[in-house]
């Protein structure tokens, strides 16, 4: 029987020839990643254990970017408490205030993370990584404790779906709308402990920006991954950002698949999801015929949507506009370079002409952690990725998901809009 890419990875990191769906396997690897929620806790676990140090101080990576900075006394606890861990165990890859980031934007932009690494990471959303075709996937923060320690971690083995990308998006459509049009198809338990394996001719017509955004959200389908099969662009922006040796890895022409979805690009349309799951989605186009979707807050961040090409395209939406009165908007970018290259290329000038505020790199209101807490009965309209109940503050607010550039066009307009509504409207 054929593997898939992801089942290739695991066997070549479990030093084995094959594997298949269900096995439990040990396996190596390449990179550990932890936070200042998560990695506090494994650092007690680590010293409960008894180890002496990292099993290797280069491919440890700690990155306080939830509640940094440092939001309260508990959050300045925790970053010490990392801080000092890194310092002791001589870990190059700290990232603090001034070199900090969002954790999964700022490691592939060091290039830490190539084709074919195998990377755990204590949040849900280390499987961000899969779109430079590596298998990338959350765990809990003992496993992270014990990855730290041994340099290995168990897996079980998952059955994949193949999604066959065809064609290509439209104007005001990205990578957003193609993973919450998927989430809305199959639900958030569509994939549970499946991997997503993106192939087909559609993926040239998506960028790296895309293919984050697409495999950032793979586990708000349940899945254990999201993996893009490797390509030109894949190799090209490998190459720009790292020295480090990488394998692409192909799925067997007999690899077997639990599902096959096909998705013609071209057909998906901005897309929203409503609160309080990702899949429950509605087009821009369904929102238009109902009663107006009245917002208090908008957020352009995070690490599904924080990089310079999601700025580039709020910032075109932007210009000769306001932010309609009664609305916030918070411009975060996920990187300190992000940061300077918005500021180098005069989005921030516009960002502010329009009424929004700019924030230094954090996941700030994303998880409900800080700059940007809803009051009760407040809506946010956010190109996060999770809208559950309470997770941007009050369990009564709202959160919606969305591109940035209907973000920007439903700040402009006080409501959740199209951008395409803003020359009819006439709006300036």
């Amino acid at each position: 029987m054929g593997m898939t890419m992801t089942q290739k990875i695991l066997a070549a990191h479990a030093g084995l020839t094959e594997v298949k769906p269900g096995d439990l396997i040990m396996a190596d690897l390449d990179l550990v990643l932890g936070n200042d929620i998560t990695a506090p806790v494994a650092i007690d676990v680590f010293k409960g254990i008894d180890a002496k140090t990292v099993f290797d101080k280069d491919k440890v990576v700690l990155v306080p970017d939830h509640f940094a900075h440092n939001k309260d006394i508990e959050a300045a606890e925790q970053c010490k408490k990392m801080r000092t861990f890194a310092s002791e165990h001589q870990i190059t890859n700290y990232f603090e205030i001034g070199q900090m980031g969002i954790e999964h934007t700022l490691l592939p932009e060091k290039g830490l993370v190539v084709s074919g690494d195998l990377v755990i990471g204590a949040d849900s959303h280390t499987c961000t990584y899969g779109a430079l075709g590596a298998f990338s996937t959350g765990v809990d923060s003992t496993d992270m404790a014990t990855g730290m320690a041994t340099g290995k971690a168990w897996f079980k083995v998952p059955t994949a779906i193949k999604l066959v990308l065809t064609g290509k998006l439209n104007k005001y459509v990205s990578g957003k709308d193609v993973i919450l049009h998927i989430i809305g198809m199959i639900g958030v338990e569509g994939a549970l402990y499946q991997s997503m394996e993106f192939v087909g001719d559609g993926i040239a017509n998506l960028t790296i920006d895309d293919r984050f955004t697409i495999a950032n959200m793979a586990v708000e389908a349940g899945a254990k991954n999201g993996i893009f099969m490797v390509d030109d662009r894949t190799l090209e922006y490998v190459k720009d950002h790292s020295q480090k040796e990488f394998t692409v890895y192909s799925a067997d022409e007999d690899a077997e698949y639990v599902r096959t979805i096909s998705i013609d690009l071209s057909t998906i349309k901005p897309t929203v999801a409503f609160p309080s799951l990702p899949e429950n989605t509605k087009t821009t186009d369904e929102i238009k015929i109902t009663e107006p979707i009245i917002i208090d807050q908008v957020v352009i961040g995070s690490c599904t949507n924080g990089r310079l090409s999601d700025f580039s395209k709020a910032a075109k939406i932007f210009e000769g506009h306001h932010v309609a009165k009664g609305v916030r908007v918070l411009i975060i970018p996920a990187t300190q370079k992000i940061y300077l290259q918005c500021m180098e290329l005069g989005y921030f000038k516009t960002f502010v002409e329009a009424g929004a505020t700019i924030s230094a790199p954090t996941c700030g209101p994303c998880q409900g952690g800080h700059m940007g807490i809803l009051a009760a009965g407040e809506r946010c309209l956010a190109t996060t990725n999770r809208n559950f109940v309470g997770r941007m503050g009050h369990i009564d607010s709202e959160v919606y998901l969305a591109n940035p550039e209907v973000a920007a066009a439903t700040a402009i307009l006080g409501r959740i809009a199209d951008p395409t509504e803003l020359s009819e409207s006439g709006k300036s």
